[in-house]
């Protein structure tokens, strides 16, 4: 597959990389990278060559700090407000119904839209020089789809500051560890190599039971802990059978972080 704004790639281990590719623009995402990763989405959830996708973005200062407020978007400025569309619809994994395992790896600034893929990512790492923020406060604009989001996360009161500190405080790499954005920091030139290594291992599982946990815990959240536990057994009599469970296989060398 080729694309105008991000870049892909597969490699023999079931593992497909994405690379976000506007770094003239701090990786800011326009109506074509919508469509474009809508496009991957559809096209890698029948793709049995991938097992995992690696989620990062090119080099520079920014991993992506939201939409190009340069190009407009037009998806979300239409006058009827019943034809606008949310970029998330397009960007998200979740909102394609994509459940392989994203692990998605940021470096720099990432602000705003960007945590249309941080957010419903189900690995998240960051590099040391990682700086997290949300500016739509600052310049009067609600900001509510991408801290809802950020609500599955993380603790509300780190939301709520990261939402009304705008674009005066930007949390760190060791912050957002600490808070459990987060779950990994690497030196610099270490972030596409440990991301690509989580995702191999991940990679290396059977497909049917990745993704069938995948969506067991995502869509749990969308409902009460009683009906989700109510669910949680038919989504492993649904999975395993598929899968061909491995029980008695020799033990994997366990990695203690």
């Amino acid at each position: 597959m080729s694309f105008e704004t991000v870049l892909f790639e597969k490699t023999a281990d079931k593992v497909a990389t994405i690379t976000i590719n506007r770094p003239e623009s701090m990786n800011a995402f326009n109506r074509t990278m919508c469509d474009e990763f809508q496009q991957l989405w559809r096209e890698l959830h029948t793709d049995d060559e991938v097992n995992a996708v690696v989620l990062r973005a090119a080099p520079g200062r920014a991993f992506c700090t939201g939409v190009d407020v340069k190009q407009g978007y037009h998806y979300s400025n239409r006058a009827n407000p019943w034809e606008r569309r949310d970029p998330g619809e397009f960007l998200s994994p979740k909102q394609n119904r994509f459940w392989k395992p994203v692990i998605c790896a940021v470096h720099g600034l990432c602000g705003g839209g960007a945590f249309y893929w941080v957010n419903e990512s189900d690995i998240v790492i960051c590099s040391e020089d990682a700086q997290f923020f949300d500016p739509h406060v600052t310049f009067g604009m609600t900001a509510a789809v991408e801290p809802i989001g950020l609500a599955r996360r993380i603790p509300l009161g780190e939301v709520l500051r990261i939402t009304l500190m705008g674009n005066d405080e930007r949390v760190s790499a060791q912050t957002a560890l600490r808070i459990g954005l987060v779950s990994e920091v690497t030196p610099n030139d270490q972030l596409w190599v440990r991301a690509h290594e989580i995702a191999a291992i991940v990679a290396a599982k059977p497909s049917a039971a990745t993704q069938g946990s995948v969506r067991a815990i995502w869509e749990s959240l969308d409902g009460g802990r009683q009906a989700a536990l109510s669910w949680a057994l038919p989504y492993t009599q649904l999975g395993n059978p598929v899968s061909a469970t491995r029980t008695g296989v020799a033990k994997p060398k366990v990695t203690i972080r």
